[in-house]
């Protein structure tokens, strides 16, 4: 069994534990005894943390809307399209119609680097963070 260090995605906290596969899947965790934050402990959604990894119904291509209908596109493509979109809606009613929403499953740094960019690069105030995900 191979053990892979990394950080739990389920909150800001940055708790630390093992990822352990058996050839290319990942199937549990085990808690980083040593990590500063968690200190050799998880919550519930810590333990079930590698789950999501196989499950049928997790998106691995961006899918943009063509038609009315969802088809798979490049991150280039898909990237390009949300700028555009992004823009386009400055340019047209002004940076207020913009929001930008965050997440608690993503790190601290990840939320000031959102609230970075719509505040920076797209001059609005909007943002917002849902701890309840």
């Amino acid at each position: 069994m191979k053990r892979t260090r990394s950080v739990c995605p389920f909150c800001g906290c940055g708790c630390g534990f093992y990822l352990l596969s058996e050839g290319d899947r990942v199937v549990g965790v085990e808690p980083s005894p040593s990590h500063p934050v968690n200190k050799g402990m998880l919550c519930v959604k810590g333990w079930n943390a590698y789950e999501f990894v196989h499950s049928p119904e997790r998106l691995t291509t961006p899918l943009i809307r063509k038609h009315g209908e969802f088809v798979k596109a490049s991150w280039d493509e898909a990237l390009k399209m949300v700028v555009h979109g992004l823009w386009g809606v400055k340019e047209k009613y002004g940076p207020r119609a913009l929001g930008f929403l965050s997440s608690a499953k993503v790190t601290n740094e990840e939320n000031y680097l959102l609230m970075k960019l719509a505040r920076a690069v797209f001059k609005t105030n909007n943002v917002d963070h849902c701890a309840r995900l």
